[in-house]
């Protein structure tokens, strides 16, 4: 293994010692008369007894159980667990629970002022809604659906949700009319929540006309709720308005639910059909979410949240997490660039956000753009920034250190929809490292699987997790045997989670992770992660986007490596710019990462979660049909596909045939 990469920050004895962490592990030294001297320690004593790992941190934690389960865990193995049997608790609690003058919600729109609410104000709202819902005859099991901007809006909606223990649902106000129902038509829900329209970069949608198609085909609705968000006057025939909903004073009840009762319904991509409606509990997402925010990134009381996402991603979810550490949250709606990137870093340091949450595309953009956040406002309230959705490259960790600030911690982290956390993240018990993300969480025994299903380190392989986790999904929705679970992780390697990404375990208990497993390139037998490729290519001058996919070659030699571009406006692919590219992934990465094909795209067709479409592009080279590939509902930008389709029909003459030449230059 090669030597450790520059260190970017480091901690003290002192500073661990004042962390959750830190004081989580005296806390358990103390219990079982045992010393952490380190994070690998602690690490391998929570997976040696997971069980024992989560009662312990359940405790230490303050999780407020109405009934107590007689063990943690009981089950063969991460398939077939069960978690705290016989335990009541509520969600909703744990985020509504401190004092009630403090302000926990702020909300910044393009459409409306800044709102904030405080605790009692948020209390009410929560006591409100779920009076309102019960008014529309919602009990508990019973499924809620939202299409809402993120704002108090839509955390209230969850909340009342989750304190009747009803099941809470959501999708993006843009999302597609298809796209919602394919989503939403699955889980049969009795109530949908629905704003007239949103606000993206000044443009105004109007979406009354998609909520009504959307409401005609749930034919199990029973009501309609209609939030006027663009303009007030809005309505929707047969619909309630969200003031009617909240109109009659309640007292705030929070019904104790059993441990894994369903508290909200996420869904997968949906790149190869119908999306999968993972459906995930109170209890698992109490401890998971405390876990990753509360004991990994050392978020307390006093902080204060920001972590940019629309209500169709997991992360939004994770931000109503947030309130169960006593942090505040803020929330935006619109896009984060607009109308400048100085805009969002003033927005950053006018919040004093302590706790920032960053995809490596939006750092990229800044970087590209010339932008120097700690010039352009001061950020010295920032003390965390985590990095997710897809890699964070050494470049990235370097220019965050010398453009925002020294001192700040960064992390990088990795983990889905699926479990709706994280298993690899940070911790203020190890260094930062240029490109590497700092440990493997607590009480997640994740590892690296090569072809025959043995452990590696420090080289590249599956990753797999070998112990069960609180939040692995309660169920499928509709997977009434579990088949399509077992099929979806458990199928290549028994009683094992099978995440479906690459990574690598440094020797030093670090990560790297190098993307999706099954979008891999293998280069005459050689696995090269698709990150690799945008690390170097992202950050050449006059590429706004890219793409590469590999076809293997019939004789197991090199095959075709395809790389996609979409260029800045005004850009064109000249020899010098695709002499930049070439040479620099060879002298960065290696010989083998030059492709053997690039060509101008006018889109990076992505998923709604924003993550590329390296399968279904691929698969549409092999020769597959387009619906086989990829359901149109699942695309972030419509039409997005259509030249890889006119493209993939065109190479009946070779590798490097090209459709209509005027397109392929956009």
């Amino acid at each position: 293994m090669d030597a450790a990469p520059h260190v970017l920050w480091q901690p003290t004895s002192e500073s661990v010692a004042d962390t959750v962490v830190g004081r989580f592990a005296a806390w358990l030294g103390g219990r079982h008369d045992v010393e952490f001297e380190t994070y690998e320690g602690l690490h391998a004593w929570s997976i040696e007894d997971v069980g024992r790992f989560w009662a312990e941190f359940a405790e230490f934690a303050g999780v407020r159980f109405h009934d107590r389960a007689p063990v943690a865990l009981s089950g063969s193995d991460a398939e077939h667990a069960t978690w705290f049997a016989g335990a009541t608790l509520n969600f909703a609690e744990h985020c509504l629970q401190g004092p009630g003058d403090e302000i926990v919600l702020v909300s910044h729109s393009e459409v409306r002022d800044r709102v904030s609410l405080t605790r009692a104000e948020l209390r009410d709202g929560v006591a409100r809604a779920r009076a309102g819902l019960e008014r529309l005859g919602v009990a508990a099991g019973d499924r809620v659906a939202a299409i809402l901007p993120s704002g108090p809006e839509a955390v209230i909606t969850l909340l009342a949700c989750a304190s009747m223990g009803a099941v809470y649902s959501s999708c993006a106000p843009e999302f597609g009319v298809r796209n919602v129902i394919d989503k939403l038509s699955q889980i049969e829900p009795t109530v949908l929540v629905a704003v007239d329209g949103y606000r993206y970069r000044g443009r105004d949608e109007n979406r009354l006309d998609s909520v009504a198609r959307i409401r005609a085909a749930l034919p199990t609705l029973r009501a309609t709720v209609l939030l006027p968000y663009l303009h007030e006057d809005a309505r929707l025939k047969g619909a309630l308005t969200w003031a009617e909903l909240i109109a009659a004073p309640a007292e705030l009840r929070c019904d104790p639910v059993p441990f894994d009762h369903p508290l909200y319904i996420l869904y997968s991509s949906g790149t190869t059909g119908r999306p999968k409606a993972i459906v995930h509990g109170h209890g698992g997402i109490v401890l998971e979410s405390l876990k990753w925010q509360y004991l990994q990134d050392d978020l307390q009381s006093g902080d204060r949240y920001l972590w940019f996402s629309s209500t169709g991603w997991m992360a939004w979810n994770l931000g109503v997490s947030a309130l169960m550490t006593g942090a505040s949250v803020v929330m935006l709606d619109g896009d984060p660039m607009y109308p400048s990137l100085e805009h969002y870093w003033s927005t950053v340091a006018g919040e004093k956000v302590t706790y920032l949450g960053l995809s490596p595309a939006f750092l990229v953009a800044c970087q590209k753009a010339g932008v120097v956040p700690r010039e352009v406002a001061d950020l010295r309230s920032v003390r965390t920034i985590v990095s997710g959705g897809s890699p964070l490259p050494a470049e990235g960790f370097r220019w965050v250190y010398e453009n925002i600030g020294e001192d700040v911690y960064l992390t990088s982290s990795s983990g889905g929809t699926d479990v709706a956390s994280s298993f690899v993240g940070g911790t203020r018990m190890k260094p930062v490292y240029a490109g590497e993300i700092a440990c493997r969480f607590l009480g997640t025994a994740a590892a690296a699987y090569d072809d025959a299903g043995n452990e590696v380190v420090g080289e590249q392989g599956e990753l797999v997790i070998l112990e069960p986790m609180p939040s692995m999904p309660v169920r499928l929705w509709g997977d009434q045997d579990g088949r399509r679970l077992h099929d979806t992780y458990f199928a290549r390697y028994p009683g094992v989670w099978c995440h479906g990404d690459w990574v690598t375990f440094t020797e030093r208990g670090t990560a790297i992770v190098s993307g999706r497993s099954d979008a891999t390139l293998n280069r005459g037998g050689v696995r090269i992660g698709t990150s690799e490729f945008y690390a170097v290519v992202d950050q050449v001058e006059g590429v706004d986007d890219s793409l590469v996919v590999h076809l293997e070659g019939a004789d197991g030699g090199f095959g075709e490596l395809i790389l996609f571009l979409v260029l800045s406006p005004g850009r064109e692919l000249e020899d010098g710019l695709l002499v930049d590219i070439r040479a620099r992934l060879r002298e960065e990465s290696s010989p083998r990462h030059v492709p053997d094909t690039v060509l101008v795209v006018p889109a990076v067709p992505r998923t709604h979660s924003a993550k590329k479409m390296e399968i279904p592009v691929k698969r549409l080279l092999q020769g597959a049909t387009p619906s086989a590939v990829v359901a149109q509902s699942a695309l972030l930008q419509p039409g997005s596909l259509d030249w890889y389709v006119e493209f993939a029909a065109g190479r009946t003459a070779g590798p490097t045939a090209q459709p209509d030449p005027a397109r392929a230059t956009s």
